[in-house]
């Protein structure tokens, strides 16, 4: 009787009367000889076709193994993703076991959960850092990162229109949610697994601890790879310093902010070399130094650069190239013009908030406050409101709606370089009986996706914008480009020649005695085209007629022509604003020290 009574008993391992399997258990009250009849559902089917159930159990067991194995081993980086990543030992999976062997069977199944419901979070942070790799060359930050997302968004709506960016946005909810839901389950599963087996579970537990243990003695590899690993636990606590680091930075920024050479200089001591002229500071989007550099560009870029440096001669003018360390590299060009002029090192969002709210002086509102120019912003990137540009001291700006573009978008490119600096031409520069202009001028041409990209043509043909819409249909399509990474580098060759050739054009079409140009790019392309490279280097260029201009900065020791030589000086971004400052101030280009480097 007492046996009879202990079989009637759920067990652990078979929680209420459940089989082996998880079916219920068979009425032990049958008289014997009598037919069982199939429980319904599932179960009635498993009655039906053992086999058939015995292998989805088992495929499914293995795939919830599968699931919780590639969340603990799949790298958070694109390039690192191979099978040799799948073939190690991870402590965290090793820790997790155990602990769920040894909790009480109340507390089990709840901690399995959220054991599986974390380890969910992990792959989506595991995707998402994939994204920003391959995008921004870092993982993502989760302090500061948040609005990215948004602009991602809108990158996706402009590039592939509105039904593109729905579709993106739902399949990335319901991608998180799969993600959760099935790595939660298959957490379940292989808990109510162990427990039903938990001698064997046990032991294999320990046999892998040992086995870890061993590996990381013994330095084991597989391709250079440790066999045993701790990379979640590593990832998970440098993001916990990167969170802490995040919340440091605020009270180092406001120190570094508070520091400015010349807060107290009087209106008529700022840029007095530089009274009369017309400066032109241009940001071409997206020119990085791979451009230069790359066997594969250089060929095609430095024919451009010759070319330009040629014709600007033979027009009179001279040019100074060198190097600038961007704060970012990919994307995120508000930061590098902000750092370029703040004279601050803006890498991050919070930074870029804290200083647009502030009164710290930039390099364009110290020439509205000298008081001898007139301040204007040409920025066709810019969509909406933008109320950063009255921080930037900007008498008044020409966003992609007030240049009188009537043309088409080429993907994210609202309008095309050519037609941005003859709308420059035609709305302020060309203007008769003016003041002298400080613009701060935005090229985005050469902006991703580079598919597709404007051609010069006739600046007497560009008239309301109209003739591009025949210019982009004989372009390519950024959906088949970016199947194949040598296009895209060869698209982004072919985006910067056009900037390139647009400024130069209109420097010897449009430019005086009093013009002054400096351009330079805003940041390193996305790693597809930089091939992975950590290097932040822009090119960054002054242009001149009159030589008095450059004879402030012959102490720099730029290259001749628009560029630079690979041993050229190499500086800070931030440290541009007051080299500058100093140069055209009134004791001309009195020396500096160092500039310090990122």
């Amino acid at each position: 009787m007492s046996l009879f009574i202990r079989s009637r008993q759920p067990s652990d391992s078979t929680e209420g009367g459940a089989d082996q399997d998880g079916a219920p258990a068979a009425a032990e009250d049958a008289p014997p000889g009598a037919p069982v009849p199939a429980p319904p559902g599932w179960f009635g089917r498993r009655h039906r076709r053992p086999r058939t159930a015995r292998g989805v159990t088992i495929g499914t067991t293995v795939l919830a193994g599968a699931l919780v194995l590639f969340a603990l081993l799949v790298p958070n980086q694109v390039e690192r993703v191979n099978a040799v990543a799948f073939l190690r030992l991870p402590a965290e999976g090793i820790l997790l076991a155990t602990v769920l062997l040894a909790l009480p069977p109340r507390f089990r199944r709840a901690a399995a959960v959220v054991s599986g419901v974390l380890l969910g979070l992990l792959t989506v942070l595991k995707f998402v850092d994939m994204g920003f790799h391959q995008v921004l060359a870092r993982p993502f930050d989760l302090v500061l990162d948040w609005i990215l997302l948004d602009d991602a968004a809108d990158f996706v709506r402009e590039s592939f229109g509105r039904g593109g960016q729905v579709l993106a946005v739902v399949g990335v909810i319901v991608l998180f949610l799969g993600v959760l839901a099935l790595m939660t389950l298959a957490t379940v599963r292989l808990t109510d697994l162990m427990i039903r087996h938990r001698p064997v579970a046990a032991r294999t537990t320990l046999v892998l601890g040992v086995a870890w243990i061993t590996c990381v003695t013994l330095g084991v590899r597989i391709t250079g790879v440790p066999v045993a690993t701790k990379g979640t636990a590593e990832m998970l606590g440098n993001r916990v310093e990167q969170v802490r680091a995040g919340l440091r930075d605020a009270r180092v920024f406001e120190k570094e902010a508070a520091v400015d050479a010349f807060a107290k200089t009087p209106p008529d001591q700022l840029l007095t070399g530089l009274r009369g002229k017309d400066v032109l500071f241009t940001f071409v989007e997206s020119y990085g130094r791979v451009a230069i550099d790359d066997p594969a560009m250089a060929g095609p870029i430095d024919a451009a650069l010759e070319d330009g440096t040629r014709r600007l001669r033979d027009a009179g003018f001279t040019s100074r190239s060198g190097w600038l360390t961007s704060p970012v590299t990919g994307a995120g060009s508000w930061l590098a013009h902000s750092t370029f002029l703040s004279g601050l090192w803006i890498k991050n969002q919070q930074r870029y908030r804290s200083l647009t709210t502030s009164d710290r002086m930039t390099l364009t509102s110290y020439f509205r406050r000298a008081g001898d120019w007139r301040t204007v912003g040409i920025v066709p990137g810019v969509r909406r409101a933008w109320p950063e540009g009255e921080f930037f001291g900007l008498d008044h700006i020409y966003d992609s709606e007030h240049l009188g573009y009537h043309g088409p978008y080429f993907s994210w490119t609202p309008v095309p370089d050519q037609f941005s600096l003859e709308a420059f031409e035609r709305l302020e520069h060309g203007r008769k009986d003016r003041e002298p202009i400080m613009a701060e001028i935005i090229l985005a041409s050469s902006h991703n996706p580079w598919s597709p990209i404007a051609h010069m043509i006739d600046w007497e043909d560009l008239g309301d914008g109209s003739v591009f819409h025949g210019i982009k249909k004989e372009g390519t399509d950024p959906k088949e480009v970016w199947k194949d990474p040598e296009k895209v580098r060869t698209e982004y060759r072919r985006a910067i020649e056009y900037s390139l050739r647009s400024l130069t054009e209109w420097v010897e079409r449009y430019g005086d005695e009093d013009t002054v140009l400096v351009f330079l790019g805003d940041h390193q392309p996305v790693p597809t085209v930089t091939a992975g490279s950590t290097n932040r280097d822009v090119p960054v260029t002054i242009v001149a007629k009159d030589d008095k201009v450059l004879d402030r900065v012959a102490g720099w020791g730029w290259s001749d022509g628009l560029k630079p030589a690979p041993d050229a000086p190499r500086w800070g971004m931030d440290t541009f604003r007051d080299r500058f400052m100093t140069a055209y101030g009134p004791r001309g280009g009195e020396a500096r020290g160092p500039a310090p480097q990122r």
